[in-house]
């Protein structure tokens, strides 16, 4: 929005958009929350609702035309949308590319249709519709952008409160509720079987809101002696801080590995879900260090095997063999620099030259 802006003093944004779009003045018909679902199951549970969401931005935007539609991330939402606009002669952007390469191939006959331009955030995934036919412009990672290249370890120790000695690990079970309710019991039974090996370890969690530090704290008085410290948001500070991090699958999975962090990835859904996507799935990997590199950087551990031994034999791999974990930070200072790229400002050329191209 702000690099759109300095193109377009006087555009006006609208739609639905979480608390830093508000703050640049983008006006929000429902609530983003609101969309904020996961899996295959559980959308089912607000089904009507997503439908009444999606078909009244549709009919809004058909009888008031943008001057382009940006649909980001939310594939199943956003792709319908796109498709019924660019029929009806308004352009389409979509930022941030599902997964298509890696389940459901398929949905590139629709996304074919739907879009006059895919944004793509990582270099492999604008090969692939190249391959497709489907323009696309690779424009970075805009975390790569946002994160130094050399990672301030001391300053957010200090930020933190956290002896620059201390053997620090983070643990990340997701931002929400039921990635903690399956991951957080797990995580913590593994920081207490870490402890009876390496006594002198310390952990920090955090939440990444008010209802996930009152389910964590919840769960975490089940440990009363674990020395684990729990802090409010500051997701960046604690990775920045931590020797190690154990976590949730997603994009923070790319935030570790953009802070340099040895990583232990983990990822547990509800069993009819994983039934579900399992058989769908066509990658060899779901963390995003280990898909950039189409190797394996950092372990992946699934499902039934998340356990405390799998889990911790892991996490403490890096503090028994230091050069494992140093050669871990330097691959991935070298795909930090691959990713950084100026990613809003090249998104906003790409955008203003489609919006440019349709006028003229």
């Amino acid at each position: 929005m702000k690099a759109l802006k300095a193109r377009y003093p006087d555009a006006v944004f609208e739609g639905i958009g979480g608390e830093r779009m508000l703050a640049q003045g983008f006006h929000s018909f429902f609530p983003q929350e609101r969309l904020a679902v996961m899996g295959i199951i559980e959308p089912l549970k607000r089904l009507f609702e997503l439908l009444r969401i999606r078909r009244t931005l549709i009919e809004h935007f058909i009888a008031n035309p943008p001057d382009v539609f940006i649909g980001i991330d939310s594939p199943d939402f956003n792709l319908t949308i796109e498709e019924k606009l660019r029929a009806a002669g308004i352009a389409t952007v979509h930022y941030v590319s599902p997964s298509v390469w890696a389940w459901r191939q398929k949905r590139i006959v629709k996304i074919g249709r739907s879009v006059d331009l895919m944004l793509t955030l990582l270099p492999f995934e604008a090969k692939f519709y190249e391959q497709h036919s489907i323009p696309v412009c690779f424009v970075g990672h805009p975390l790569a952008d946002e994160l130094p290249l050399e990672v301030d370890v001391i300053g957010a120790r200090e930020k933190l409160g956290i002896d620059l000695n201390t053997q620090l690990v983070a643990l990340m079970p997701g931002s929400r509720g039921g990635e903690v309710k399956l991951l957080g019991p797990e995580f913590w039974k593994t920081a207490q079987w870490c402890l009876q090996r390496q006594p002198d370890l310390k952990f920090i969690v955090p939440a990444a809101n008010a209802q996930r530090r009152q389910q964590i704290d919840e769960q975490l008085a089940l440990h009363p002696q674990l020395p684990i410290q729990v802090v409010d948001g500051q997701s960046h500070e604690v990775m920045a801080a931590a020797d190690a991090v154990m976590m949730a699958s997603g994009t923070t999975t790319l935030e570790a590995m953009l802070l340099k962090k040895p990583m232990v990835v983990a990822y547990k859904m509800a069993w009819l879900s994983f039934a579900i996507i399992s058989r769908l799935v066509k990658s060899k990997f779901f963390s995003l260090p280990n898909l950039l590199a189409d190797k394996s950087l950092v372990p992946e551990i699934l499902q039934k095997q998340v356990t405390p031994e799998v889990l911790g034999n892991e996490l403490l791999s890096y503090f028994e063999q230091p050069q494992k974990a140093r050669g871990l930070r330097q691959t991935f200072y070298n795909m930090h620099v691959s990713l950084k790229r100026d990613a809003s400002d090249r998104a906003a050329d790409a955008i203003a030259n489609l919006i440019e191209s349709r006028r003229s």
